[in-house]
């Protein structure tokens, strides 16, 4: 084995670790979630865990900032960071995702709801990803602003939490029902909400 491959293993081993420990943690839960199953699920020895992970929560951690933190981004960030109409860019990042699975909820506000007030260092880091999002769409909204199509007299950032707010609160009456039916409510609703906020030149050219 050659010594560039010696140094990939390990990194391997610690991507195996996160991508297993996300899918148990992602339908078990944080705590229900077993390190004997990752370890055997990942095909790694408990050494090999510990040698990355001192501890369950570590691995956790990994888990939010690496797999959620990515996932949170590429579904709610990326498709809004364009220069095209934020308006129709977040009504349609909310419209794709709600074709998704919604049967095990969302992975961050899973996290959010079981470990906030459990741990503190999750508290942090989970609080810092939702900062995260909700800027990324204020943001979106005040380059919509600058353009025109936003009107002026919008809290961009009060907007961006009722956003971020809404899509989870759909997100956990889905999983708790089993039920697509609330995350189309979601989008319907947010579709009239973020209407109205709309610039009346903007408003109107929509409506064409």
């Amino acid at each position: 084995m050659s010594r560039s491959s010696k140094r990939r293993q390990p990194d391997r081993t610690r991507a195996r670790l996160v991508e297993v420990g996300f899918e148990e943690i992602y339908r078990r839960g944080f705590q229900p979630a077993g390190l004997d199953t990752i370890v055997e699920r990942a095909g790694v020895t408990k050494g090999a865990l510990y040698h990355h992970f001192p501890s369950k929560l570590e691995l956790g951690y990994a888990v939010l900032d690496e797999v959620i933190g990515d996932f949170t981004d590429k579904r709610w960030l990326k498709p809004i960071a364009g220069d095209e109409d934020p308006i129709d860019a977040i009504v349609a990042s909310v419209r794709e995702a709600a074709k998704s699975d919604f049967e095990f909820g969302c992975p961050l506000n899973n996290l959010a709801q079981e470990m906030s007030t459990v741990d503190a260092e999750f508290h942090r880091r989970i609080a810092a990803l939702y900062r995260r999002w909700e800027s990324g769409v204020a943001g979106a909204l005040e380059r919509g602003q600058e353009q025109g199509l936003v009107r002026k007299d919008v809290d961009v950032n009060e907007a961006a939490t009722f956003v971020v707010a809404s899509i989870e609160g759909a997100y956990g009456l889905a999983k708790n029902r089993k039920d697509r039916q609330p995350l189309r409510a979601c989008v319907e609703g947010l579709t009239q909400y973020l209407d109205a906020l709309r610039a009346p030149a903007s408003r109107r050219r929509s409506e064409l």
